[in-house]
């Protein structure tokens, strides 16, 4: 994996016309409730992505559709230009899509390189071996490189259970890069943090290299608008409006609807 800030050789960046994900059509019904329907999206490869609504309007729903765990009812997914709108989650997993949850899910008994080596050796060619990793192992060297790219390296070895919660938010990211992924889901990273906590996270996925895409939900619109390109709002299960940060902050009916007259800075999505 590449260092954030690092140079990327231009065969890595994203070719103008690719789309990381298309959606078409997409809907998803919970028996007789219609939790998402008829969303049609598209997101560029290396493009980063907000996805903001109040609670209830579709936006972990999308998350699930399009990585598999609740398959859409109705609609297509394409990945990268392939249509992977009935594969498994894992298959999806092998094509480049990474995904975090709102719940953390951590070995917390484990150190925090553990954690991360046990994420890149889950996606390399020897996920099954038994073996210690040796000092050269590459899921051990990209591990490392992780550590440093969420600024986790004074907590190297520390058990997972001992930190704290953002530092934990800080380590899914890092599990979330294991692997070599093209485009990840951050499903609320920023919930529960601190100011500080916050802005290193801003900083973190700021410094992501810049042919891995991403698509954010989050309640703190001020992260999600100092992150993302473009904005995508729900409401009601569709999608209600799409533009720039700039366009969807300055929208009068958005302002109403979402930011309570015009109020911002940590709104509830």
């Amino acid at each position: 994996m590449d260092e954030p800030g690092t140079a990327v050789p231009r065969s890595a960046l994203p070719q103008a016309g690719q789309f990381a994900l298309e959606l078409t059509g997409v809907g998803r019904l919970f028996g007789a409730l219609v939790a998402m329907a008829d969303i049609d999206m598209t997101v560029r490869a290396g493009e980063r992505r907000a996805v903001l609504g109040s609670n209830g309007a579709g936006k972990t729903t999308l998350f699930n559709a399009i990585t598999g765990d609740f398959p859409p009812t109705s609609g297509r997914v394409r990945l990268f230009g392939e249509d992977v709108t009935y594969l498994p989650v894992h298959e999806r997993i092998r094509r480049g899509l990474r995904r975090t949850y709102q719940i953390s899910l951590l070995f917390g008994g484990l150190s925090v390189i553990e954690n991360i080596f046990l994420a890149c050796r889950g996606v390399g060619r020897g996920r099954f071996s038994l073996l210690r990793p040796r000092p050269d192992d590459g899921a051990m060297e990209m591990a490392e490189t992780l550590l440093n790219a969420v600024h986790l390296d004074d907590r190297r070895d520390t058990p997972v259970a001992e930190l704290s919660h953002g530092q934990q938010r800080q380590l899914e990211v890092a599990l979330a890069l294991s692997g070599a992924p093209r485009l990840i889901l951050f499903d609320e990273p920023a919930a529960g943090l601190s100011p500080s906590e916050r802005a290193d996270l801003v900083e973190i996925l700021q410094s992501l290299p810049p042919h891995i895409g991403f698509i954010i939900i989050e309640h703190d619109m001020d992260v999600a608008l100092r992150v993302a390109e473009r904005v995508t709002m729900m409401h009601n299960g569709h999608i209600f409006r799409q533009g720039t940060p700039e366009e969807i902050e300055n929208d009068p009916e958005i302002q109403e609807l979402y930011l309570g007259h015009g109020e911002r800075g940590g709104g509830r999505a």
